[in-house]
């Protein structure tokens, strides 16, 4: 058995990709919160209506890799803020169309651009070398780790 001694947690990639993720999304995240009173799923939910347009909370689960039970949770409370609406899927009706209101497409528009400006601060710590080099490096593990497209969320 190898020694545990040397096997360094805060050298672990899984470990330090967690801790950067954390680290860097709570600005941002006190932002929609306190702008909002969005959680993190809900933000998330919103960001996909708002890039991609009208679609199933199946489609945000595929897309995004959170849990189904989360999505619902947070499409049911971006209705009761009047972000979004649902409208049945004429050809099924087990299926509803999201789509964002009037509202939730200010609320996008509005945290769309706090997170432009959050990014650029991040990436103001990097050189510009530094900067494309990370960001190609962590898309190349999100469209490993998310079946090759790269829509993880």
């Amino acid at each position: 058995m190898q020694d545990a001694a040397s096997f360094d947690l805060s050298d672990f990639l899984p470990y330090l990709l967690n801790r950067a993720s954390e680290e860097t999304s709570l600005e941002f995240q006190a932002e929609y919160k306190k702008r909002y009173g969005m959680l993190r799923t809900e933000w998330r939910v919103l960001f996909h209506l708002g890039r991609y347009g009208e679609m199933t909370a199946r489609e945000i689960c595929d897309r995004s890799r959170i849990h189904k039970t989360k999505i619902s949770r947070a499409v049911r409370a971006l209705q009761e803020k009047r972000f979004l609406q649902r409208l049945e899927c004429a050809d099924d009706r087990r299926h509803e169309m999201l789509s964002l209101t009037k509202a939730g497409c200010a609320a996008y528009d509005d945290l769309s651009s706090i997170a432009r400006r959050y990014d650029a601060k991040l990436s103001a710590q990097f050189t510009p070398e530094e900067n494309e080099t990370l960001r190609r490096c962590l898309q190349a593990m999100a469209r490993v780790h998310a079946g090759g497209d790269g829509s993880v969320g």
